[in-house]
């Protein structure tokens, strides 16, 4: 049976971050701990934010690692006991949103934060008692605003996924104009994570056909204009459009991901200093040949389908394209350059294995295939 559930209010515009107390209001925060990290604070954002929510007792954690972790999550959540709070505003990119919906779990939840990791059987866990979210994000990237999952490293150094409908954000709030001036490299890297995950979850073998057409338009608005929002970052059309695609590829990736989301995962656990976005970019061209011929994707023509949003001849353009598209945004050149080593392979491997979208790829990968598509990416 195909579940399709679609999803919370979004605010989407220029200037949308005025509409934030508006927001609470609806949702019933009176007493708000807004998450978000020292980047987001120093670029003004923050202030931003506090500037909307004039008279309202708001306490601030600023921590956020750009991997959160267990720690970050615990720091926080004692804050927003000792503070009394009543809910959250997450103001940043993917990590401080996925830092609060840790937040949201463990503030109401008992035990420690693997109780509720996906593969660990926690999803079921999570209830309805997690603290209301809302999402204010500052990148274009992960979509974290509009998903019901959050990516955490635990205490034990396991990089895991948590997934339930009631971690969704109550209220998004996507306003581009947070995003001008973003830097060339973390827009590329972040605008590459959105054309992973709208490629990804249009490969994908789920039944969801709202998904795979807002993953497709989402992929033609971030293809289209990655490279100007990257070269210019007070273009306030390829801003928006990447920030739509972001939101688009997180709001359809509910039919699953894949092997490149396998693989960035569990590396990006072994080494915390690799930025996922970068990761996926790396990873995907590989990815998208292995794919190519998974019988699913073959029967629905998915890669001729991607290729002509892409304004690509064919499907066996893809690969090479993301390759020119990586090398055109200033990425590095593949994994080797990003300081990975083949003596990593095997920690790599096995934890793709394990990984919550190893089973969504249309091919279920092998160790061995894991291996060649690492050799690959390198």
């Amino acid at each position: 049976m195909a579940l399709i559930y679609y999803l919370t209010q979004i605010q989407f515009e220029f200037g949308a971050i005025k509409l934030l107390r508006q927001e609470c209001d609806r949702v019933g925060i009176l007493r708000p701990l807004i998450v978000t990290d020292q980047g987001v604070k120093a670029a003004g954002i923050l202030q931003k934010a506090l500037d909307v929510l004039p008279g309202m007792p708001v306490a601030v954690f600023d921590r956020t690692p750009s991997n959160p972790t267990e720690a970050a999550v615990r720091a926080a959540t004692e804050l927003f006991h000792s503070k009394s709070c009543d809910g959250l505003i997450a103001v940043g990119g993917g990590s401080a949103i996925d830092c609060a919906k840790g937040v949201a779990i463990a503030a109401r939840h008992e035990g420690p934060l693997k109780n509720y990791a996906t593969i660990e059987g926690g999803s079921t866990r999570i209830s309805d008692r997690a603290v209301s979210l809302i999402a204010v994000p500052t990148t274009s990237g992960t979509g974290s605003e509009v998903a019901r999952g959050a990516i955490l490293i635990l205490d034990d150094h396991r990089k895991l996924g948590f997934h339930s409908w009631h971690l969704l954000p109550k209220a998004a709030i996507c306003d581009p104009e947070l995003t001008l001036g973003l830097p060339a490299r973390l827009t590329a890297a972040t605008g590459m994570d959105a054309v992973a995950h709208c490629m990804e979850t249009f490969m994908a073998p789920a039944f969801n056909p709202p998904a795979d057409g807002i993953g497709l338009d989402g992929l033609e608005r971030a293809w289209h204009f990655i490279e100007r929002a990257t070269r210019d970052g007070d273009d306030r059309e390829a801003r928006f459009n990447l920030m739509s695609a972001s939101m688009q590829g997180a709001m359809a990736f509910q039919k699953g991901l894949g092997c490149v989301h396998s693989l960035s995962h569990s590396l990006g656990g072994i080494d915390l200093r690799l930025h996922h976005g970068t990761l996926n970019a790396m990873f995907l061209p590989a990815v998208v040949a292995f794919n190519s011929q998974a019988e699913s994707v073959q029967k629905e023509r998915r890669l001729e389908r991607m290729a002509r949003v892409m304004g690509l001849k064919s499907a066996g353009d893809i690969p090479a394209a993301i390759t020119d598209m990586n090398a055109r945004l200033g990425l590095p050149t593949g994994l080797a350059a990003m300081g990975v080593h083949a003596a990593q392979f095997e920690q790599i491997v096995t934890g793709a294995l394990v990984d919550h979208c190893h089973k969504t790829n249309p091919r279920i990968a092998t160790a061995d295939e894991y291996r060649a598509l690492l050799d690959r990416a390198m």
